[in-house]
């Protein structure tokens, strides 16, 4: 058999059954999904079909639902909803799931929160699995040599009822951190600097397999934020071959495998690599000591510059399409070319969702506002990732760090991320954000939104206005 990548060796291991003659990618096959995270956003239709079908869930056991789109996040948040909407949403997803005996995190649940937080978390999600969920953000859990991508709502219905997919198959890609990070940068900076030099679209069509040398040295939660932004370069499944962190990260997680089982799970998941001449479609480089702490001045996660530079001149662009989209994106938020991005003050910073919400993430925030206060006329919100992550912070004393520092400490959940519940900006008002997008109105009609990591957000909330993080291990 000729050398295979890790993507082929989980496609194939999953196929059912062969759609069309091809073998390559773009053929279409039925593919066995291990399991799936559901939520009360995108599941709603799906349940709908399989009861206007009358049909069952084949296996429960498999999907975990958790409410964590329309819930708020106030300290001391109850179970009613503040949106009529959300509420419904909430409510159909409690019947559903005791409905088809689907397992449950809702709103006041000690284990409520983020999906792609909970999940992992748990040992939910374990490395050779294939996840396809209703969030474009599945991607996660490539962080655990598990092929994760989203899928649409009549794909969960379907998944639902038949524990498969119809699926096409991707060309692969490998991309390679060679080297090691300099103090200060961070995963979210890597992945910002992959998207700003592929572009929003450069891996669309593609499979990507992380590897090198950077990768390996990253903790588990950093890995799982470059798989979770990757698909905002448009990946469409992202995967890292599992190491000893990972097993290291899954041990005491409650559902992973015990005993025996631990151990033949540990000799099967340590075969789960691509082989070493295996041939991927495209290949692409970044060199770990080049990347510098990374802020978005636009309104597309590839529009980013290194915090010390300025904001482009859309007149130095040749091309005109992405002339008349950075023009566009400096109307919006109401930048002129030229400025320097340290300059550029901001009203609100947030600390959370999907991408960066993890304790590790508000370890590294807590670590740059101890002892400090954000500056006067910021606001700036803390929601952890999941319930379990508050717990663990608050042992630890972070959030007494952050509510010195003048953060607000709130409950789990998506929150300002997407502003589908009572989190979000008002019209014009900047925020310095750890969330994965910037696009128009995201977090609210109105708002813009500057990504950067959970460090960078710290730094930015004490200055008033865009700051390099740097600068605070160098005054300390």
């Amino acid at each position: 058999m000729s050398p295979r990548t890790l993507y082929d060796k989980l496609i194939d291991s999953h196929t059912v059954a062969r759609l069309d003659d091809c073998t390559g990618p773009g053929s279409e096959i039925l593919l066995y999904i291990d399991r799936t995270v559901l939520n009360e956003y995108t599941s709603p239709q799906a349940f709908s079909g399989l009861r206007e079908a009358g049909r069952r869930v084949w296996r429960p056991g498999a999907a975990l639902a958790v409410v964590d789109h329309v819930n708020p996040t106030a300290p001391n948040r109850g179970a009613a909803m503040p949106d009529a909407g959300g509420a419904q949403q909430v409510r159909y997803l409690g019947e559903n799931c005791r409905d088809f005996g689907i397992e449950l995190f809702d709103v006041l649940h000690p284990l409520q929160g983020i999906e792609h937080v909970v999940a992992p978390e748990l040992g939910f999600i374990l490395p050779g699995m294939i996840v396809g969920a209703g969030d474009s953000h599945t991607t996660t859990y490539g962080a655990l040599g598990a092929l994760g991508f989203g899928i649409g709502t009549s794909d969960i219905e379907h998944y639902l009822a038949t524990q498969t997919l119809r699926y096409r198959r991707m060309r692969t890609m490998r991309i390679m951190l060679d080297g090691i990070l300099s103090p200060g940068v961070t995963a979210k900076d890597v992945v910002m600097a992959l998207i700003r030099t592929m572009g929003a679209s450069g891996a669309t069509g593609y499979a990507v397999e992380f590897a090198g040398k950077g990768i390996a040295a990253l903790p588990v939660e950093g890995r799982m934020t470059i798989c979770n932004m990757a698909v905002e370069g448009g990946a469409r499944g992202v995967i890292m071959a599992p190491d000893e962190a990972v097993f290291n990260y899954l041990t005491d997680k409650p559902r992973a495998p015990k005993g025996n089982v631990w151990e033949a799970a540990i000799q099967h998941w340590s075969t789960l690599h691509s082989d070493p001449d295996a041939v991927f479609d495209r290949e692409v480089s970044l060199q770990a000591a080049e990347i510098e702490p990374l802020v978005t001045w636009g309104i597309s996660p590839d529009q980013a510059a290194p915090v010390g530079g300025r904001v482009p001149d859309p007149g130095a662009e040749p091309d005109a399409d992405r002339r008349r989209d950075m023009a566009r994106a400096l109307a919006y938020m109401d930048l002129a070319p030229g400025t320097a991005l340290e300059t550029v003050r901001i009203q609100r910073a947030f600390i959370g969702s999907c991408t960066n919400a993890r304790l590790s993430d508000l370890r590294e925030a807590a670590g740059v506002l101890r002892g400090r206060r954000i500056a006067d006329g910021v606001r700036g919100m803390v929601v952890p990732g999941s319930s379990s992550v508050r717990r663990a912070a608050e042992a630890e004393g972070l959030d007494r760090v952050f509510i010195e520092a003048g953060f607000e400490w709130r409950q789990s959940g998506c929150s300002l991320c997407l502003a589908m519940n009572d989190d979000m900006l008002a019209p014009g008002e900047r925020c310095a954000s750890s969330t994965n997008r910037n696009f128009e109105g995201r977090q609210g009609a109105g708002g813009r939104t500057h990504l950067m990591s959970p460090a960078m957000v710290a730094a930015a909330a004490v200055t008033g206005h865009l700051t390099d993080v740097r600068r605070f291990a160098r005054e300390n």
